[in-house]
């Protein structure tokens, strides 16, 4: 029996996995991972060979725990995450170590490349991207050009951090358009870089990327030396693997129409699949591409937990007393309103922004009316953004939940209501590792010659939904949110021009 394996490299950890068919997931190992220390404000980073290291203790935990299995892996891929920048000199040593997607130094450089676009509206018009948010490697790249000139002139390759670890699996240099869609370098309608956006970034750059290869094709083969090292069998095709976001989108089951996936993690995401590019012109979405040769409009708010977290904290609850003292609270906090932007928000696009409590009277100014609001708020700007993605024309028939979040059986019922949109919970914890098992899975039997197969198909075989609840909408708490949810956003509309004098 044929094994396939999934990796997923974090900012807090790396997760690896192993796939069987008919068995599901039969091993996991991962190894924390930290971003380097004392930096500045608005600066995150971490060494590229940490990355490698923690693959290499993973892998070794799982030779200790399942020598016969890892023994038959025949494919793998690599999930990472997005938008981080690792830069190589001639001699394929790293430069300094990789900015990451939460790094945010290069709002200034962002701004710069989305003028020399012609703006929001030329730069839509190009690449699809009205907004250039500086998570994205554009803004990142030029920030190397403009203040580490030094080190940018000894650039001979760019990375996105999933394609690093590729290359030094198999020694091939070679991208997918998954998560190059997320570099602000690339065309997403087209599916390629655009030579313009590259042109307004830095001198060179087109010429320091990685070169694209068509989903389902593999990156290559496992380097002798590799595989060796990690006990891997010699010749174990590599897949292209992708960002996270599209990984789990594979392992959530968002692979058919009209399946959306949020995840309630530290940020929150809503993500889609489609057979056709979706693009915001108001550049609440970004128009990602997926891994599979789709598309994967996605929206992000940077506080989920984050919102709920800090209200648990701030009366000292634990997780089962913050769950209780939100149930004891009715459907819309009798009154009170949380805009939860406790650390600036990506969307709606308030980077500035605070966190907020209003509507406060003496009768509903108790912890489980703070704690009912928070969990409220946060679910509010999650479902604005899957609103977007059905006012761009994209029909939602099931959503699914996923992330620390998900784990709440309460926020799950509010998600489902609130969305009115049928919920499934209980998705693979994993489910960036699992949707690279499954891609890698996908793309052997395509090189072995099934060449029609479906990834929807290959992931129902090999991670089929088992156990998943239903949740339906409550129509009538609906009623009562659908009208907190406005005044929650005239809240958010009027407070947003003063948001900026109040962050210290």
């Amino acid at each position: 029996m044929t094994t396939f394996l999934g990796i997923d490299v974090g900012t807090q950890g790396l997760k690896t996995l192993l796939l069987e068919p008919g068995r599901g997931v039969i091993a996991s190992a991962s190894r924390p991972l930290s971003t380097i220390g004392g930096l500045p404000d608005g600066h995150s980073e971490q060494h590229p060979h940490d990355w490698l290291d923690a693959l290499r203790g993973a892998l070794g935990d799982l030779r200790a725990t399942s020598p016969r299995e890892i023994g038959r892996v025949v494919a793998l891929a690599v999930s990472g995450q997005q938008h981080g920048l690792v830069v190589l000199d001639r001699d394929d040593r790293v430069l300094r170590p990789a900015m990451l997607w939460n790094d945010v130094r290069c709002a200034t450089e962002c701004g710069e490349i989305l003028a020399a676009l012609g703006g929001a509206a030329g730069s839509f018009a190009r690449t699809g991207l009205a907004a250039l948010p500086p998570g994205f490697t554009a803004g990142k790249l030029r920030w190397l050009f403009r203040h580490e000139r030094a080190t940018f002139d000894r650039v001979a390759q760019v990375f996105l951090p999933h394609d690093y670890v590729n290359w030094w699996l198999t020694g091939e240099r070679v991208a997918e358009a998954g998560d190059a869609s997320g570099t602000g370098l690339f065309d997403v309608r087209a599916r390629r870089y655009d030579d313009a956006a590259c042109a307004a970034t830095a001198p060179g750059a087109m010429g320091l990327l990685a070169r694209l290869r068509e989903a389902g094709t593999p990156c290559g083969a496992l380097r002798d030396a590799v595989a060796d090292e990690l006990g891997l069998p010699r010749g174990t095709l590599v897949a292209l693997g992708g960002g996270d976001n599209m990984m789990a989108a594979i392992g959530a089951g968002a692979v058919e129409d009209g399946v959306a996936v949020m995840s309630l993690g530290t940020s929150g995401t809503v993500f889609a699949s489609s057979p056709r590019p979706i693009c915001d012109p108001a550049g609440e979405l970004a128009p990602f591409c997926d891994s599979t040769g789709g598309w994967l409009p996605l929206g992000c708010t940077m506080n989920a937990t984050v919102a709920t977290e800090t209200a648990r904290a701030l009366f000292g609850h634990d997780l089962t007393a913050f769950e209780d003292a939100v149930n004891a609270c009715t459907d819309g906090a009798d009154g009170v309103l949380c805009l939860p932007f406790f650390t600036g928000e990506r969307s709606p696009d308030l980077p500035a922004a605070t966190g907020a409590f209003l509507g406060l009277t003496p009768r509903n100014s108790t912890p489980r009316h703070l704690l009912r609001a928070a969990m409220e708020g946060a679910t509010y700007a999650l479902v604005r953004l899957l609103d977007r993605l059905r006012a761009l024309g994209l029909p939602l028939r099931e959503l699914r939940l996923t992330g620390g979040g998900s784990r709440s059986a309460t926020w799950c019922r509010l998600v489902a209501t609130t969305s009115g949109v049928p919920t499934r919970t209980g998705v693979h914890a994993d489910a960036a590792a699992v949707g690279a098992a499954v891609q890698a899975a996908w793309t052997h039997r395509r090189a072995r010659g099934a060449a029609t197969l479906s990834i929807a198909a290959c992931r129902q075989e090999l991670a089929p939904d088992l156990g998943l609840e239903l949740l339906e909408p409550d129509a009538s708490a609906a009623i009562v949110h659908a009208a907190h949810r406005v005044r929650w956003q005239i809240a958010v509309d009027a407070l947003a021009p003063i948001f900026p004098t109040l962050r210290r």
